[in-house]
């Protein structure tokens, strides 16, 4: 999966480079180059393709690339029955496809999927009538406000609101019941996609953020351009611009030393949504086109299906060198922790610790260890093993005082 969430190689750089486009402007939702009304109201319709294990291949049209019309390339599957059913639309990463087995997954539960394809493709290789691919010399070339249609981010975005369209318009599909869920440079779509479409009832981007100007693998790559045209990717294609504008339920699952998507640029994203937020962050979590999380599933059942929800978990406060969070959960809770780690290098590289935390009288809390500086977060794991994590916090040292950050 090295290429899941890049397509060529890059270093990672984490000097500081060129001022964000953001550092003088309020977090704002925008609509960008898309416009939604219409793309919500496009008629979608299917050219069904051979039959694939428990799901069938379908074409349906996208956006004009270079002004000639395009296809994107998907599985769908179903449960048996007439429904209606519930339906998810899985967005893949970088160095992905569309993936029957995701879609015949989510079908297993009860769900419509629809499992498109980002890069032009087709079950056998590019079509000819695809739009643009997924490398990143695609993804950040230089663009007008012109051409801003013709850019990967654009394309694929809108694959993603036409598949919204087509799922809809079969008849066992519930209508009112769609939600969406995307890997790494999926879940970079999905936290842009839960900006623009108030359609959807939950989403889940795994890995994905935004500020990638600020810190993330690419950070080194932006830095190249000039800030023109930097600040024009960044207004147009960033998800930081789109996250205040999600309206549905969200939950953003990572990993502590993700090698694309670093936990300062994620916690920067995901506190701009002002709807109902949860956060999973898990140690040293593997990077791949990984679809069986439980945490996801879950999340996704309790706001689709009225499926028993995950835990919550509130914000930290600190007394002293003590650590807590209330914590809620219609289960039982079977563990509390404490992850920390040595606040100092790149994120990737930190090397994060546990403690055992307490849980009682609804809150969850844990001593901190002496380290300094130091980064932490607490977290709680139910009797289903699914765990929840508060947004992490740094401890610095200022003028002689422990602040925290």
């Amino acid at each position: 999966m090295r290429h899941l969430a890049r397509s060529v190689a890059v270093v990672i750089v984490l000097a500081v480079g060129l001022p964000s486009a953001r550092s003088a402007e309020p977090a704002k939702s925008s609509t960008g180059p898309w416009d939604v009304a219409a793309l919500q109201k496009t008629v979608v319709k299917p050219e069904w393709g051979a039959e694939a294990g428990k799901a069938r291949e379908v074409y349906y049209p996208g956006e004009l690339y270079q002004g000639k019309p395009t296809r994107v390339f998907a599985y769908y599957a179903k449960p048996a029955g007439a429904g209606p059913f519930p339906a998810v639309l899985l967005v893949h990463g970088g160095g992905g496809k569309a993936f029957r087995a995701w879609a015949e997954h989510w079908a297993d539960r009860g769900y419509c999927a629809l499992a498109m394809d980002l890069a032009g493709s087709g079950p056998t290789g590019r079509l000819t009538d695809g739009g643009p691919d997924q490398t990143d010399p695609t993804k950040f070339r230089d663009f007008t406000d012109a051409d801003a249609r013709d850019m990967w981010t654009y394309h694929a975005v809108s694959a993603v609101l036409r598949g919204h369209n087509l799922l809809v318009s079969f008849p066992e599909v519930d209508k009112d019941r769609v939600g969406v869920t995307g890997i790494s440079w999926g879940g970079y779509l999905t936290c842009i996609i839960a900006g623009l479409d108030d359609r959807l009832k939950a989403a889940v981007p795994v890995y994905g953020c935004g500020f990638l100007d600020e810190n993330s693998i690419w950070k080194s790559t932006l830095d190249q351009f000039s800030a023109d045209r930097r600040d024009r990717w960044v207004k147009a294609f960033d998800p930081s611009r789109y996250l205040p504008g999600v309206k549905c339920p969200i939950l953003f699952l990572n990993g502590t030393n993700d090698f694309a998507y670093p936990l300062d640029s994620y916690k920067k994203s995901y506190e701009l949504v002002k709807a109902p937020r949860t956060v999973s962050v898990r140690v040293r979590l593997p990077h791949g086109h990984i679809w069986n999380f439980g945490e996801v599933d879950t999340f996704i059942d309790s706001y689709l299906k009225k499926g028993e929800p995950l835990p919550t978990i509130g914000a930290m406060t600190r007394e002293g060198e003590t650590v807590s969070a209330a914590v809620t959960a219609k289960g039982k809770l079977k563990a509390g922790q404490l992850y920390y780690a040595v606040a100092t290098g790149a994120w990737q590289k930190r090397e994060w610790k546990s403690a055992p935390g307490e849980i009682t009288n609804g809150q969850v809390k844990a001593k901190l260890p002496a380290d300094r500086p130091l980064v932490y977060y607490l977290a709680v794991t139910d009797e289903r093993g699914l765990e929840v994590s508060a947004p992490h916090a740094e401890m610095v040292k200022e003028e002689g005082e422990k602040k925290d950050r």
